[in-house]
């Protein structure tokens, strides 16, 4: 069964930009042969002629791409045409990173996977003048990219919830964004108190055929609705879920806490067993402190300053969860 869905959430029109920030995940499973792109951004896309996927391009049984930061749709198109003469990532990235459209490679990013002879393969391509911060994680089967983040603990809880959800690929691909699913992910989102403004997520099938994969979900809202876009995504992958031939159905453990604001403690619900890593990042990503703890744990805040912070827990199998509070 095919789906297309973009839900789309107005609320005014404000003109903007093209998307120049992202995070992103390209990735192909090899049990299936499926391949997928999912991503989102602080980009109001209300008032431009894009859906909410646009910067993803699906290969049935072949891969995926993703081009983002100051996109250009030549450069896209560049990268489609070496995917179809059968270039593999890392030669793809290549040839984008000698021809850029604009001849200027330092403000791209690009993530690219494919099975070559039939195994997958990898690789992604950070400018060093896209905005901090930036940079990719790389596996056998996925690319995970952003720019404009919070930290770099965006993209890891990203990567983590791939590697570490037991389910099926679309489920994996749906936990991947919800790594991400914290305030200000894209960091010019904090003040619309959400991740991004849009989000996606889309996978064909090996007997799909180009510009028709299986399955297409996009939400776009606009900029101060104050709408988390990948909880709005969670929710049409969970509709599309119900009805497809998949049996099982997992959605990450959120971060729980509270009180939230709180003034000299916060308490926590710890989702993993055992002894976890404990971060809290300030809204510029600077680490403020560093602990360790298991099951609930109480956390003394009172020295921080006001204002908003992210809390990241770390368990021994590299297993990542996100929260955001506020100190009063």
């Amino acid at each position: 069964m095919k789906l297309f869905l973009t839900l789309f959430i107005p609320l005014i029109f404000i003109s903007a930009t093209l998307a120049q920030d992202t995070f992103s995940m390209v990735a192909v499973d090899p049990e299936t042969g499926a391949v997928g792109s999912a991503g989102a951004s602080c980009v109001d896309l209300t008032t431009l002629p894009y859906e909410a996927d646009f910067l993803g391009q699906l290969f049935p049984g072949l891969g995926a791409i993703n081009t983002q930061a100051w996109y250009l749709s030549g450069n896209q198109a560049n990268a489609k045409t070496r995917m179809e003469a059968g270039d593999t990532p890392s030669e793809i990235i290549d040839w984008l990173i000698n021809n850029d459209i604009q001849n200027d490679s330092t403000k791209r990013q690009y993530g690219v996977v494919a099975f070559v002879n039939g195994l997958p393969e990898a690789a992604a391509h950070t400018g060093s003048n896209t905005d901090d911060w930036k940079g990719h994680r790389v596996g056998d089967n996925y690319s995970i990219q952003g720019n404009i983040l919070l930290g770099d603990f965006i993209v890891d809880a990203m990567e983590s919830n791939f590697i570490n959800t037991p389910s099926s690929f679309p489920e994996k691909m749906m936990a991947a964004m919800q790594g991400a699913n914290v305030i200000g992910a894209d960091s010019r989102c904090t003040d619309n108190g959400s991740s991004a403004l849009f989000a996606f997520l889309k996978i064909a099938q090996p007997d799909d055929v180009f510009g028709s994969p299986s399955l297409v979900l996009g939400v776009i809202t606009a900029d101060g609705a104050g709408i988390e876009p990948i909880d709005s995504l969670q929710t049409l992958f969970n509709d599309w879920f119900g009805t497809s031939t998949f049996t099982t159905g997992t959605e990450p453990q959120k971060l729980r806490m509270f009180p939230n604001p709180a003034s000299s403690s916060l308490q926590v619900e710890i989702p993993f067993e055992g002894v976890v890593d404990i971060s809290i990042f300030d809204s510029s990503g600077k680490l403020m402190n560093r602990l360790q703890g298991s099951g609930n744990k109480e956390i003394a805040v009172q020295d921080l300053p006001s204002g908003s912070f992210v809390l990241k827990i770390q368990d021994k199998l590299g297993r990542i969860s996100l929260g955001r509070f506020v100190k009063d």
